[in-house]
């Protein structure tokens, strides 16, 4: 089919901008006020104030990384690993490769400071076949772009402290009621809601920084012959280097699915990179908010990780699920303050955790209606009535109930992360990989930081073989779930074949039977927001 020149008439105002825009979407116009240099502060898009500065930003960033993670995953890493030794080099190595990983989202948050993240990295880095990566980042943030994980988290360690024995059914209404409450409030209250995950985010880091230090205080106990609430069975008595690396599981699938829930405990680290249109300062705040946020998750994730090595005796922790932070302090502090007030505690920061990751999240679904890859685009890009992304905190909803609500409590929690992990490594490995594509393509580009070689080729070699480990067996073919070893990996790629099939059938099968190219047309919304109108354009 032949190309049919379109030339819309300018206004006056307008022109077309000097940004190579083609690597996001064909050419489209934009006012001479919104001129831009390459790699702009903003690029159009939804219109929102700079409501945050540097302190909203680090809380923003440590407050996704600090949520559930430390508190609910350590007992299913310590099952996996075996033995201390091994659940403390699974850390330090999923903390290493975090960095790496981190590396690669800095340089590109500080090349193309806009909101969206990886959409716009792989976007920009994958022009063709056209529409195939938003395509692919549509769906998956759809489909697993959800926040259930921490709204369980939530709910059970809420109804642990109140001594209950509660059914499936409360937990899973109390999850889905503080998804509610967080949703209004982001969609009705922009800046109470910025408040109040500030607020949380300190709180938190304040708490974790406490648990860590039980650890020496325990030590500091034990030197002077006082346990007092503390087993004298717990792990670590006189420590020996043969000792910590007893029971050790050198399985590669098991040592991945480890790795997995570590990654998930340092989830977020470029969740900054989600929301630079509403960042003063951009690419400062980049460079010097992430670094930070990796040392202080870092340093207390590996004190809590002793504290509970310190206290608890191995068995309990590899059975102890998602409450091992819960027995922590039980132990340590009797039950009535370890039973309730620190499970409480932990409650809540599990809440701040949903509150930011629900804040960012519902900024990409905007910018994917906003690209036409949703239905009811203009409602669901625009930021009216309150001025927030309510249409894509809806699109985040939808999909978080649904996990929470349907599946069988069990091994829920932790299917769920390893789902979310894998896709999420194909898309980390697509970025690392187009970060090396576009330096080779345009290696003049400014590039306020630069991530250290060695460290992109690690993690493209981490990222790939976190994708083959899940298919080896481990020992006895079981993993640390009830069922196939495997299914998270296979799901994972079924959701991103479906995603394949689906940019296929929209883009590329249904044109070729009617007749018609998809063209990109801008229209700009009452409330200011940039949509992109994907329209059928027919050859005469």
């Amino acid at each position: 089919m032949g190309t049919q020149e379109q030339q819309p008439l300018l206004e006056p105002s307008t022109q077309y901008s000097t940004v190579p825009q083609s690597r996001f979407q064909e050419p489209v116009r934009i006012s001479s006020d919104e001129l831009l240099t390459p790699f702009p502060d903003t690029l159009p898009g939804a219109t929102y104030r700079k409501n945050l500065n540097w302190s909203s930003a680090y809380i923003l960033v440590v407050s996704r990384v600090i949520g559930s993670g430390i508190f609910a995953t350590p007992g299913s890493i310590v099952k996996s690993a075996g033995s201390i030794g091994l659940t403390l080099l699974v850390w330090l190595a999923g903390t290493i490769l975090s960095g790496c990983g981190l590396a690669v989202s800095m340089e590109y948050g500080c090349m193309l400071p806009r909101s969206g993240g990886e959409k716009v990295y792989l976007e920009y880095t994958y022009p063709r076949p056209r529409f195939l990566a938003s395509s692919l980042v549509a769906v998956q943030a759809v489909l697993l772009g959800f926040t259930a994980s921490n709204c369980i988290i939530f709910s059970k360690y809420t109804l642990f402290a109140l001594s209950s024995e509660p059914t499936e059914l409360q937990h899973k209404v109390l999850a889905v009621g503080l998804l509610t409450v967080i949703t209004i409030i982001h969609g009705c209250f922009l800046k109470t809601g910025i408040f109040v995950q500030n607020v949380l985010g300190w709180v938190k880091i304040f708490l974790i920084g406490a648990m860590s230090l039980t650890g020496i205080w325990v030590v500091f106990l034990r030197l002077n012959g006082d346990t007092g609430n503390i087993s004298p069975g717990s792990s670590v008595g006189p420590l020996s280097w043969d000792s910590i690396w007893e029971g050790s599981n050198w399985s590669w699938s098991l040592l991945s699915t480890a790795l997995f829930k570590v990654y998930y405990s340092y989830a977020g680290l470029s969740n900054i990179n989600n929301v630079l249109n509403e960042v003063h300062d951009p690419v400062g705040i980049v460079k010097t908010v992430c670094p930070t946020a990796l040392l202080t998750a870092g340093s207390l994730y590996f004190l809590a990780n002793l504290s509970y090595f310190l206290v608890i005796p191995l068995e309990e922790i590899k059975n102890s699920g998602e409450l091992v932070g819960a027995l922590l302090f039980e132990r340590l502090f009797g039950d009535q303050i370890g039973r309730i007030f620190f499970p409480l505690a932990i409650a809540i920061s599990a809440a701040g955790n949903v509150m930011v990751v629900t804040f960012a999240l519902a900024r990409v679904n905007q910018e994917i209606a906003r690209q036409g890859f949703l239905p009811w685009q203009s409602a669901l890009s625009s930021t009216k009535p309150f001025g927030t992304p309510l249409g894509g905190l809806i699109v985040h909803y939808i999909p978080s109930v649904l996990v929470i609500g349907l599946p069988p409590q069990g091994d829920v929690y932790n299917f769920i992360l390893d789902l979310e992990g894998y896709p999420g490594q194909v898309a980390a490995l697509a970025v690392t990989v187009g970060l090396l594509v576009v330096r080779y393509r345009e290696p003049h580009l400014p590039r306020p930081f630069k991530a250290w070689l060695p460290a992109v080729w690690l993690r493209v070699v981490v990222c790939l073989t976190l994708l083959v480990t899940p298919f080896i067996p481990p020992p006895n073919w079981q993993g640390d779930v009830d069922f196939f070893y495997a299914t998270y990996a296979l799901v994972g790629i079924g959701i991103i074949l479906f995603a394949v099939l689906y940019w296929y059938i929209w883009t590329v099968a249904l044109p070729r039977k009617g007749g018609y190219r998809l063209e990109e047309e801008k229209e700009i919304l009452a409330d200011g927001t940039s949509i992109i109108k994907l329209v059928r354009a027919y050859d005469i």
